[in-house]
């Protein structure tokens, strides 16, 4: 005959149950297993306890509950980090630029809206309610039945992207580096006026025909994540947000205060904020809804992510309003410091990607104290490269970590090796010795970008939104009812169910289009 356990309050409502294994004999370890009261579902996490010779039990598992976030600000500025990133600070210009500007601008405030408040409450919905890595929380069992197996390829696919993207985007962080180096060096002189052709040279130089240096600020730029990542999620990444946040905001109105004040930067403002309705077309539209999806991290597996730390009673509604106005207003200063020294200086807006490493050098080399604010535009681009590059290596870290059981450190290791060989070394050399290379027509640095923004990120989120609609179903409206409006809930729902599975399918289309 077993002991009988009995209930034990853990905290104000989860309590711990043990149920002893059948047809064996007096188990050593019972497995005991997490409830939770106010939802009144078991908790997947399972917990060792062993029974010891004096009739106690003996707590054994590591695998304790998630920590949450300290408060509110925190969690609003580490997500913040997660969708800001060059999406806002890189991106997010050089498509205003090519797509006339103010209607693109338009467009973007419109779609944040439209798709993206209700998808990041899908991921937090998600998230939240599983409580488990971006993997597992489209398994398990939800409305008191197990979750086909089937569902967990749309976790797969939220991972593979994950990788794609970092494969890449630790390239970029690396660029940055060695332009803030070459700047204080000197190597690249723009204390006077400089012509777009030396740009263009110093670009080529560093970027195309070094690719080993380029490898080394890579790897520095990985080890400073590293340095973070060990500390854990609310002791390296949510304190890195909490002091990197504010730093980034503080050069952004910086920048911003210099270059409206630059003479001709009202032409620049107009053409930034001044819609041309002529341009704005179904298809531009499409295309900027596809762009909020990389804007805000989605399907990127982040937000549910971090939100399986976010406690029970934070609004989620209100946390994702809170974070798509934050990631715009980011996004829209990050064009008022970019545009108007454009126009002030005669540089193209349309420049494309190269706009921020071979136009803006002409802009600061042409600008009073141009080294220091050009050290600082960079040293922004790499705080925001850095809060989004911790939070999608978490999607993979805690993934890894929860599926094997393995120490923190070890999980860290394994991710970043893998990524920085198979992915950022792959990426660096398709501009120099592989630039021959080519995948659906592409570089690989290219096809990185676009497997994983175009295809696998846009499955993740479609999933998504089906998994919530048709799989969790009551769970999902139960989740934000604890906190929310009934009607606005019933709405939300009914809008993830039918109508965004179809706006995402119409932006999958045309981006293979």
């Amino acid at each position: 005959m077993y002991p009988a356990i009995s209930p034990v309050l853990f905290s104000d409502d989860l309590c711990l149950y043990g149920f002893p294994l059948k047809n064996a004999k007096f188990p050593d370890v019972f497995t005991i297993l997490l409830f939770d009261i106010q939802l009144r579902t078991v908790n997947p996490f399972a917990y060792n306890f062993k029974f010891s010779q004096q009739g106690r039990w003996c707590f054994m598992s590591s695998n304790q509950p998630r920590q949450t976030w300290s408060n509110r600000l925190t969690y609003i500025l580490t997500v913040a980090g997660a969708t800001v990133g060059f999406g806002a600070t890189w991106r997010f210009p050089y498509l205003v630029g090519e797509n006339g500007g103010g209607a693109y601008v338009f467009l973007f405030c419109i779609a944040m809206f439209v798709i993206g408040i209700p998808m990041i409450l899908v991921e937090n919905v998600i998230g939240r309610r599983k409580g488990v890595n971006a993997l597992d929380a489209f398994g398990g069992s939800l409305n008191g039945k197990p979750v086909a197996k089937i569902w967990k390829l749309v976790g797969w696919m939220g991972l593979l992207g994950s990788f794609g993207i970092m494969a890449y985007y630790m390239v970029l962080g690396g660029w940055v580096i060695s332009y803030i180096v070459n700047i204080i060096s000197g190597n690249l002189n723009i204390s006077s006026p400089v012509s777009g052709e030396l740009t263009k040279s110093f670009f080529t130089e560093h970027i195309e025909n070094s690719p080993w240096e380029i490898a080394f600020y890579t790897f520095l730029f990985v080890i400073v994540n590293q340095w973070i990542l060990v500390k854990g999620v609310i002791g390296g990444i949510e304190k890195a947000a909490k002091y990197l946040m504010p730093l980034l905001f503080l050069f952004l109105i910086a920048m911003v205060v210099r270059n409206v004040t630059l003479p001709g930067a009202m032409e620049g403002i107009t053409f930034y904020l001044k819609p041309d309705f002529s341009k704005i077309t179904a298809e531009l539209f499409v295309f900027v809804l596809g762009q909020v999806f990389f804007a805000l991290s989605l399907g990127f597996g982040v937000m549910i992510t971090l939100s399986s730390y976010l406690d029970k009673n934070e609004n989620l509604v209100q946390t994702a309003v809170i974070t798509a106005i934050t990631n715009t207003i980011i996004a829209v200063l990050a064009g008022f410091m970019i545009f108007p020294s454009l126009f002030s200086f005669g540089v193209a807006p349309n420049s494309g990607p190269t706009l921020v490493f071979q136009s803006l050098p002409i802009v600061f080399s042409n600008m009073w104290a141009g080294p220091v604010f050009a050290v600082i535009f960079f040293s922004l681009l790499l705080i925001a490269a850095l809060t989004t590059s911790l939070t999608i290596y978490e999607v993979l870290i805690t993934t890894i970590q929860e599926k094997t059981k393995i120490r923190r450190t070890a999980a860290i290791t394994i991710v970043l090796a893998a990524i920085f060989i198979f992915g950022n070394i792959p990426s660096i050399l398709s501009y120099g010795p592989w630039k021959d290379v080519s995948v659906f027509g592409k570089n690989i640095f290219d096809a990185f970008d676009y497997i994983s923004g175009n295809i696998l990120f846009m499955l993740t989120a479609l999933g998504s939104a089906l998994f919530v609609g048709f799989v969790m179903k009551d769970e999902a409206k139960d989740e934000l009812l604890y906190k929310g409006n009934h009607t606005t809930v019933n709405i939300w729902f009914a809008y993830v169910k039918y109508l965004v599975p179809l706006v995402i399918l119409l932006i999958f289309v045309s981006n293979l289009l």
